[in-house]
This record gives C-alpha cells, structure tokens and sequence, in this order.
C-alpha cells in the first residue's frame, strides 16, 4: 500500500482559514498570496508590510499545526524546491499556442522580472558592498548558469581593482583556491536551487577561513548562505519560463560593482584610468570614427 501524499504547506494553510481567528485569517490571507516573500524575507519584514505583529506570524503557524514560523517557512522553502532529477522541466508549463502565444510568454516574463526588481534589498547590498571594499583580497564563485553572474562581477571589479579580485576556478581547480581563503578576504558565492556542490563547498571553505562569506542566492536557508554575513536575495523562481530567472543576480552583481567602485574614491578612479588607458594603448575596442 503505498504512503498517502502529504499536502503542502499552503494547501493546509488555505484549508485551515476559515477555522482561524479574524486577524489570523488575514494574516493567513497575506502568507498565501505572497508565499515567495514568506520563504525569503524576515518575519519582521512580512509584519510591516502586512500591517501585523511580527508575533502574528508564529501564532499563524502554531495554528496550523507547526511548532513556529521558522518550521512553516522551512516547509514553505521545502515545497517551492523543485525535484532533484527535473528542476527545469518541472517548471515548465503546457501552454496554449495560437498567433499571440509567443508574445504573451514574453510579456509576462518581462513583467515578472521587473516585479522581482524592487524587493532586492538595497541596504543589504550597500552593505554587502562596504565589505567588498574593506577586504584585502576579494573572491568570486559562480558554477553552471551562475557562472556568467561571477564572470561578469568579477570583471567589473577588475577594471579598477586589478590586482585583488580573483575568481574561484579562474586560473585552476576550485579547491587550490578555496585552500587559499584567508580571514580578511571576502568571498562572493552566487547560486540558486538547484545548488551545486562545488558552490557549497566554496560557502564553506570561506567560513572555515574566516572570510567574510557574501551569498547571492534566492532564499535565505540556501546551503549557500549558511554563515553569510550578507545574503542578497534576488527571486530566481518567480518568472515563467523553464529556467529560472538571473535578472536580479546580474542587478545585484552590477550594483555591487558600481558601489564598491564609489566607495573607492579617487583612488578607484585612477585605478580605472589607467585601466581605460591600456585598453586604448590596445586597440581593444573598434573605432567610432570608423
């Protein structure tokens, strides 16, 4: 006899409803139409923008059935996560095809990722970005997709700071450079579930070293981010389409760049003109005059 399926967490959420309290009920309410922010946000941060008592939340959750928010936000993270062995074509959805299919998908898709925008933390990267500026020696990691994410991070950096941004993997096998994370250093890692092992193994390398760990990922309990000092949450899953979204990845990663380089003042400045002044002594870029 096989075991009976366990419901989701919001399934029980929205069956539970009507049994609960007015002011849980609409906390409920909000829990259910934003159950993304619910897995990546703090329960202070849903308060506030719910209107509620953060204590709400926890009440919500005992409601149900759950020992605390934190056990109904692991369940909520837990039911988002895709299948191991179909993590992109278990996102995939049938679609009607008809003349305007095609430009409906995109439109939505583009809508989507535009909504996602707002609701990266920008204080979080600002302070994400202080720490950049204040290692010694900075470290980017982004396997498979993220790869292009790490890539293009670690090249903004380098137009003017040459000589301390490294990327994991760049020159050699990932673990040489993971033995090389020192306290001091700042180590960036970018990914999305489903995680890479690689990605992990280079979260936690940098906190054995005592490396300011800086995690860019689409949740808050990402392997990833275990032990972050800064985790920069982007929503990877919420555009339709088969593969999740890097919109808000490259935002941040680009945000990051441009921060760090403010904070460096003239110095970052020189460091890019002269960086500028090599690429023209070059001829790296194609002539406008034509």
């Amino acid at each position: 006899m096989s075991e009976p399926v366990k419901s989701s967490p919001l399934s029980e959420l929205c069956s539970a409803l009507p049994s609960l309290p007015l002011r849980l009920q609409e906390v409920g309410r909000f829990v259910a139409a934003n159950d993304y922010d619910a897995t990546t946000r703090s329960m202070r941060d849903l308060a506030a923008e719910a209107g509620a008592d953060p204590a709400s939340f926890t009440r919500l959750a005992k409601a149900i059935g759950y020992s605390g928010w934190d056990e109904l936000r692991a369940a909520l993270v837990e039911a988002r996560r895709p299948a191991q062995s179909s993590p992109f074509s278990g996102r995939a959805r049938n679609r009607r095809n008809g003349p305007h299919a095609g430009v409906a998908l995109v439109t939505e898709k583009i809508e989507a990722e535009a909504a996602g925008l707002p609701r990266i933390s920008a204080h979080a990267v600002a302070e994400a970005a202080r720490a950049l500026h204040d290692a010694s020696r900075i470290w980017i990691a982004g396997f498979r997709s993220c790869r292009s994410v790490a890539e293009l991070l670690n090249y903004e950096l380098r137009l003017f700071e040459p000589d301390k941004v490294q990327l994991v993997g760049g020159s050699g096998p990932d673990d040489f450079d993971c033995g090389a994370f020192r306290a001091g250093e700042a180590v960036v890692v970018i990914g999305f579930v489903p995680y890479t092992r690689t990605s992990v193994r280079v979260a936690q390398a940098a906190s054995r070293a005592g490396a300011t760990l800086i995690a860019i990922t689409d949740a808050a309990s990402a392997p990833v981010a275990a032990g972050a000092a800064h985790v920069l949450l982007f929503e990877a899953a919420s555009s339709p389409g088969f593969f999740p979204s890097l919109t808000g990845a490259i935002a941040i990663a680009q945000s990051l760049a441009a921060l760090t380089f403010s904070l460096g003042g003239a110095a970052s400045k020189k460091r890019l003109q002269q960086t500028e002044a090599r690429l023209a002594a070059n001829s790296v870029y194609v002539s406008e005059k034509g």
